[in-house]
């Protein structure tokens, strides 16, 4: 792709019928050849992830797959549709309609969470929403993961192979109708709508993960705690989660996170001498916690939140799904003061 190449508008409609793909394809073939602004790319990032929620790919690979083959947009689309399908006219109309001059106005929120879930919300900026999903299709989803890996959950011995599939504790299985059906959960859905306060928020088309017990030759990789937002503040509204596909103790690699630090996050950033990086002190001197919870229960949580797994040092893998919905823009994101 050469320098003068034109990015397409967003509202150039492809062979699907849907807007702003071109436009993401040029975007990233010229991030490719490092020929892309880079405010250009932020500016429209949570567009591009929107969009990748409606044609069910992952963000990741997406990427890795354009990066490394430089595809056409012919077979950029073609891999699109072997890769996860044809998305629903519906999804397509109502992507579409994101760049309408008139947009839809967010429909009544109904409620999901209690008084004292909320209450609980506030102070600890995380919640668990418990058998969201049966016992039956955590299993089920398992046993995809395994099947996926090709590990036995009978046989540690094939929990610690190399998988080209799997980078630390995340596996890169992001298409799977089992995984489909976790996402579109009516009570993950409804307590992401309380929480955002606004219906038009789309659900990401996100990971697995697989954390074994720590052994002689195999240990923890990480992630530990950390934040994936920028530490600028105000830190803006945002929210993430994971399903608990097994039944999960505090030492089996279990999620972790500092409760209510969202409350605290300005105060404990300006008491940090001059030069010094947020993200590498002790935060688990924080008060860090490890989340106990049972097969088809959800943790989210706020962004502003350290958070992370740990060294799982039981004798069970830990299995996890990652979900979660935003926005198509967060320009209007209220922030957390």
């Amino acid at each position: 792709m050469t320098s003068d190449f034109t990015l397409p508008q967003s509202t150039e409609l492809s062979p699907l019928g849907l807007m702003h793909i071109k436009r993401f394809w040029g975007k990233v073939m010229l991030r490719r050849a490092n020929l892309l602004d880079e405010e250009l790319w932020k500016k429209e990032w949570q567009l591009d992830k929107t969009l990748l929620s409606v044609l069910g790919l992952g963000l990741e690979q997406t990427l890795t797959y354009v990066f490394q083959y430089a595809p056409a947009f012919q077979e950029f689309e073609h891999w699109i549709l072997l890769t996860s399908g044809t998305p629903t006219g519906e999804q397509i109309r109502k992507f579409n309609r994101l760049f309408d001059e008139i947009q839809t106005p967010s429909q009544p929120i109904p409620p999901a969470l209690s008084d004292e879930e909320m209450a609980f919300w506030t102070e600890n900026g995380y919640l668990i929403l418990r058998n969201v999903i049966s016992k039956e299709d955590c299993q089920a989803t398992i046993d995809v993961i395994c099947d996926f890996l090709d590990i036995k959950l009978d046989d540690a011995d094939t929990w610690y192979g190399l998988h080209h599939s799997r980078q630390g504790i995340m596996v890169q299985l992001f298409q799977h109708p089992l995984l489909q059906k976790n996402r579109q959960s009516e009570k993950i859905r409804m307590a992401y709508e309380q929480l955002w306060q606004r219906t038009d928020i789309w659900v990401t088309t996100d990971r697995v993960g697989f954390n074994p017990p720590e052994s002689d030759k195999w240990k923890f990789p990480g992630p530990d705690l950390h934040w994936d937002c920028s530490l600028d503040l105000p830190i803006p509204f945002n929210l993430q989660g994971l399903l608990y596909l097994a039944d999960t103790a505090p030492n089996q690699g279990a999620f972790t996170l500092v409760p209510g630090f969202h409350n605290r996050i300005s105060e404990w950033l300006g008491s940090l001498p001059d030069g010094t990086n947020p993200r590498t002190e002790n935060l688990h001197a924080l008060g860090s916690l490890p989340i106990a919870a049972q097969a088809g229960d959800f943790i989210i949580w706020h962004q502003a939140l350290p958070h992370g797994s740990r060294p799982n040092t039981s004798s069970k893998p830990r299995f996890v799904q990652y979900i979660n919905y935003q926005p198509a823009d967060l320009s209007h994101q209220k922030h957390w003061l």
